[in-house]
């Protein structure tokens, strides 16, 4: 998100000898007599490398400028008394990025590394079901490949029924609160997996874990804006993601040592794999009670007595991150939202390419990542060899999915960096689609290897929802949207391979290609279409003076992302 500021306070920083310069938004100052504590140099102005952060003087002022520092507008975006973290909020409060560095740091090990490993557990419970079918999975419960694709059909609807209701409920009671319960619920289900039947039980499973797991993921990125500029979160959910990679690599060693369970007890490899996971993912959720602050200024507790932040850390956590989106403070973190806000949130059209992209943009390289170790079963490797060859794919995922995210990051464009994996999928599935049955194993393992380690970007384009979304309230129910959309996207990847396409799947290899190739049209549709609204709202806003925009803001009805001061990011 962008709020552009008005034209009396850039005066005033231009006057105080700030090198705020208005140029990139066509503001001119004007007269002011507007006092405001030293700020340090906007950050916008230095330019970040590939491998490392722009370089500032450790000891010199972090503070960038907000529309706090301008009397006029500190009172319209000041934060109201019963959000939680008011009593830490000071316009004048000043900071060194000695200070900031060491408190980002403090926040990446207590907040975002548990994070990490929440989303490790879900991931390992989502996964192992791949594994699980290198045992013998489908043939031991007498299941077919459309049962199969009917279980991941039920997971991804039911995981997107539970988006929004999920989203409410952690908005209600707090996601250090709900995000637990989750855990310890799905879990129970995961490891109850051990007395699977057959067909009627497998699917249950798939919809109460679907039930149980839907909307965990964007309460997670709710939380982790609580603590985190608009400019630091989309690398971190990209190491968010890295977990994902990381569950699939360690959980295929894990994999290759339990399924070799396969007749302790009379009972198949796959159930201890399920059972012992399952346990895991438990001690985790019970842990993750203890481990969730429910905000910046809340981390005491009769366990932890001291918190995890001085009273300092705490005033420059919750400023940094006010001064860089303002309209964080608009909702207490155990606000409820009502149904009309919902419905004014649907109604936002401006989110809705986004989403549209969400159901589209993952399907090119969705089927061959589902299928891999079963097409590496048909192929004939066996079940210890289809486990083994598929890390190589998630490590080249794992490796593409940081070096996209810190490209997004450098050259500061979303739909650059998201229109690439199209790019660098086509050319490989059409390959994919020439194989015969003739083609060495060794080149069909190279070319699916590249397809499903893929460039994931979904971190850009969550972090791109979350940034043209503004207000809590808004981006809790946009997220939930968002991914509902992603999950419709993977229902409809997992009906592209039917079982009377296989084993080359060339009727599905020929969808992916065609699907590829519309989303490069639609990205290029979302670019002209936001860099049109953008342009528009600086034509308006630079056109009137610093008063009618201070009148406008004082008196318009317009919220969030719909105000004129608002850019959004593309």
């Amino acid at each position: 998100m962008s709020t552009v500021l008005t034209k009396s306070y850039y005066a005033k920083a231009l006057n105080e000898g700030s090198d705020t310069a208005s140029t990139k938004s066509g503001l001119t100052p004007t007269d002011s007599t507007v006092e405001v504590p030293t700020l340090g140099a906007p950050v916008s102005d230095q330019k970040a490398s590939f491998w490392r952060r722009p370089n500032h003087e450790l000891d010199s002022i972090a503070t960038q400028a907000s529309v706090f520092d301008d009397p006029q507008t500190l009172e319209q975006y000041r934060p109201p008394a019963s959000w939680e973290n008011a009593h830490r909020f000071d316009p004048n409060a000043r900071w060194t990025w000695r200070e900031e560095y060491r408190v980002v740091r403090r926040i990446d090990w207590l907040i975002m590394l548990w994070a990490f490993i929440m989303f490790f557990s879900l991931d390992l419970d989502r996964s192992n079901i791949s594994q699980a079918n290198t045992d013998n999975f489908l043939q031991d419960l007498k299941l077919t490949t459309n049962d199969f694709n009917l279980g991941n059909t039920l997971f991804k609807l039911c995981f997107l029924i539970a988006e929004l209701p999920s989203q409410l409920i952690s908005k209600r009671v707090g996601p250090d609160v709900w995000i637990p319960s989750q855990m310890i619920l799905w879990s129970f289900v995961s490891l109850g997996q051990f007395w699977l039947t057959g067909r009627a039980s497998f699917l249950a499973t798939r919809c109460l874990l679907g039930f149980m797991q839907g909307g965990f993921i964007p309460d997670v990125i709710l939380y982790l804006s609580y603590f985190y500029t608009k400019s630091e979160l989309p690398l971190r959910l990209a190491w968010f993601w890295v977990s994902n990679y990381l569950a699939e690599i360690v959980g295929a060693f894990i994999a290759t040592g339990l399924l070799k369970l396969r007749g302790v007890g009379g009972k198949a490899g796959w159930r201890y794999l399920f059972l012992i996971e399952g346990g895991l993912t438990l001690i985790i959720g019970i842990a993750s009670f203890f481990m969730m602050p429910p905000s910046p200024t809340q981390t005491k507790a009769w366990f932890r007595p001291k918190g995890w932040f001085t009273e300092r850390e705490e005033v420059i956590m919750v400023n940094r991150v006010l001064r860089d989106d303002p309209s964080k403070s608009n909702m207490h973190n155990r606000e409820g939202l009502s149904v009309r806000m919902i419905w004014d949130i649907l109604k936002d059209w401006r989110m809705w390419p986004i989403y549209a992209m969400g159901i589209v943009f993952m399907v090119p390289v969705t089927p061959p990542q589902t299928y891999l170790t079963l097409s590496l079963r048909n192929l004939g490797y066996t079940t210890t060899q289809s486990n083994l060859l598929s890390i190589p794919s998630k490590f080249l995922g794992m490796i593409l999915l940081l070096v996209w995210c810190y490209i997004s990051e450098i050259i500061d464009s979303r739909i650059i960096t998201l229109a690439s994996l199209q790019v660098y999928a086509l050319p490989l599935l059409i390959a994919l689609y020439t194989f015969t049955s003739q083609t060495s194993p060794w080149v069909y393992f190279a070319v699916v290897t590249l397809i499903t380690g893929f460039p994931y970007v979904h971190p850009v384009q969550v972090a791109w929802a979350s940034t043209n979304s503004a207000g809590v309230g808004t981006r809790t129910v946009s997220a939930s949207i968002y991914n509902m959309f992603v999950q419709a996207g993977g229902i409809v990847s997992a009906n592209i391979y039917r079982d009377d396409d296989k084993p080359l799947y060339k009727r599905g290899n020929r969808a992916l290609i065609a699907i590829c190739v519309m989303n490069m049209f639609l990205y290029a549709f979302i670019y002209f279409f936001y860099r049109t609204i953008n342009r528009r709202r600086d034509r308006i806003w630079n056109s009137w003076t610093a008063k009618e925009q201070h009148e406008y803001l004082e008196t318009t009805k317009d919220k969030g992302n719909a105000r004129m001061n608002f850019r959004f990011a593309y």
